[in-house]
């Protein structure tokens, strides 16, 4: 079986069934198992995110290019966020929403 293929098959169901319990949340009918999923999902979303920054400003730097750093920091490239830091630490031109 091809892995990119079922990755990415399975970034696009995770996807749609956010977008489902987020729609759920809207109408007041999501139950707790749902939004308890729906910030599993989110987490995940987030992650995929930084882990498309990071490997965007890896390539960058390589080239010599400037990059985004954390907050705090100025010396290194943004870690991924394994410990569920703020979404908002994501850089505004990386921001992959939809």
């Amino acid at each position: 079986m091809d892995k990119d293929k079922l990755y990415h098959t399975i970034g696009k169901i995770a996807e749609e069934k956010y977008e489902s319990i987020c729609s759920k949340m809207s109408d007041n009918t999501a139950t707790e198992l749902d939004r308890n999923g729906g910030e599993v999902l989110a987490e995940i979303i987030a992650l995929a995110k930084n882990r498309l920054t990071v490997a965007e400003n890896e390539k960058l730097a390589e080239k010599g290019k400037d990059v985004w750093v954390e907050r705090t920091s100025a010396s290194h490239f943004p870690h991924i966020r394994l410990h569920g830091g703020a979404l908002e630490d994501d850089p505004p031109e990386h921001n992959f929403d939809k």
